[in-house]
């Protein structure tokens, strides 16, 4: 017969069974603490790029805009990508490249860098409306000329639904790394969920939350997956750090987790596109499902190349991004 087990042993077992329970609660309630006494959440933030530095007020609120426009030649939009530290740094390479050789630009997008970071849902939406106004500013100052304009990773779909609200605006479209071209291409349906942000963004841990995705190690950890490589661009980190500890730097992400800025229909915008689009991407890291891509190869209007590099292959190798890109640019009509 088993042995009876003496009482005091179970109210032993009892007891530090409820004491380990208590270990995570413990380490949430020390980490919402760390958070909200600890972190430096007001970090000053210097300007992401050389040149003009402002703020354009506009209906999707204000937006951050930089620009390099002592040149002539065709306005150049640049558009960086979407993630929990987003930025226009993210554009650097190719906005310090291309300034002095024709007008360039590059915008904080709502909810990041030095634009509005209130407290609201971000969604595909608001984004494109931000670049219909920053789009309207730039060709008001260079005699109403169309731009050409690259994105970066998630906002390629705001970037292709901005060009087929308003095509008259653009004379080509650049594809750095886009999303959309992998299972979600045949996707249909809702995107984003607002209970899901409603969790996330609750104000007793929600910024904490944010915090623990900004660590230093986190990331660093996030950079790597990036670029598929241990080595990743040292300056983008540091300003990653400065800018995800600012207030509000949290309200935008908690609507990427959330799926709020991800197109719903991205399988029918692309195929609707039909100005000159240039897409590049590269091979290693995290982000290379292009599954779809061959759809567009045999397309007149597409033009689609790829790199032995990560996603963001305009720090890893910026001559051979530049040299497809303004090979590209040769063959548009003017």
């Amino acid at each position: 017969m088993p042995t009876p087990t003496r009482p005091g042993r179970r109210h032993r077992r009892a007891g530090l069974a409820a004491k380990l329970a208590l270990v995570p609660v413990a380490a949430a309630g020390a980490w919402i603490a760390w958070s909200r006494f600890v972190v430096d959440h007001r970090q000053p933030l210097h300007p992401a790029l050389p040149g003009h530095h402002e703020c354009l007020e506009t209906a999707a609120g204000g937006i951050g805009l930089y620009g390099s426009a002592e040149a002539t030649g065709v306005p150049l939009l640049l558009i960086h990508s979407v993630n929990a530290a987003a930025n226009a740094y993210e554009v650097r390479p190719l906005y310090r490249h291309y300034a002095g050789s024709r007008p360039v630009y590059a915008l904080d997008l709502p909810g990041f860098g030095f634009s509005e970071r209130s407290d609201r849902i971000y969604t595909p939406r608001l984004m494109t409306d931000a670049l219909h106004a920053v789009v309207a500013e730039i060709r008001r100052r260079h005699g109403n000329a169309r731009i050409d304009a690259v994105a970066l990773s998630l906002s390629t779909e705001f970037l292709a639904q901005a060009a087929l609200d308003r095509p008259e605006d653009y004379r080509s479209l650049g594809l750095i790394s886009p999303t959309g071209l992998d299972a979600r291409f045949e996707r249909r349906g809702a995107q984003g969920s607002d209970r899901a942000r409603a969790i996330i963004a609750f104000p007793l841990w929600g910024r904490p939350l944010y915090d623990l995705l900004v660590t230093r190690p986190s990331m660093r950890f996030f950079l790597e997956k990036t670029w598929g490589s241990k080595v990743i661009d040292e300056g983008l980190f540091e300003y990653d750090q400065a800018t995800t500890h600012r207030p509000g730097a949290e309200y935008a992400p908690f609507s990427f987790l959330a799926g709020h800025l991800f197109a719903t229909d991205i399988g029918a915008l692309y195929p609707r596109l039909t100005l000159p689009v240039w897409m590049i991407h590269g091979e290693r890291g995290d982000f290379v499902d292009y599954r779809h891509a061959d759809r567009f190869r045999d397309a007149p209007n597409w033009t689609i190349e790829e790199l032995p590099t990560g996603a963001f292959p305009h720090f890893e190798d910026l001559p051979a991004v530049t040299r497809r890109y303004d090979a590209f640019l040769t063959t548009l009509a003017e």
